[in-house]
C-alpha cells in the first residue's frame, strides 16, 4: 500500500445506475501504464488527461487518485 506519482493519460466518465464512474489510465515515472475503474470518491473533480496526480495503490492496483 502506498502513493506514487503518476500522470493521467486518459479519463472516461460513464454512468451506471445514476452514478458517474471513471475509467482512468495513468502512466507512472517508469513508463508503465495502469488502467483503473474508479468511483466518484476516488477521482478528483474535473480530472483531465495530462494532469499530475498521486495514485494510491493497494496490492498493485490503483484504488484512488488525488491532486498533489
Amino acid at each position: 500500500m502506498g502513493e506514487q506519482d503518476a500522470t493521467v493519460v486518459e479519463v472516461t466518465p460513464f454512468g451506471l445506475h445514476g452514478v458517474t464512474y471513471y475509467d482512468v489510465t495513468v502512466r507512472f515515472p517508469d513508463g508503465t501504464l495502469e488502467a483503473a475503474r474508479l468511483g466518484p470518491e476516488g477521482v478528483p473533480q474535473d480530472l483531465q488527461a495530462g494532469e499530475r496526480v498521486l495514485a494510491t495503490r493497494v496490492a498493485n492496483m490503483v484504488i484512488s487518485l488525488r491532486r498533489p
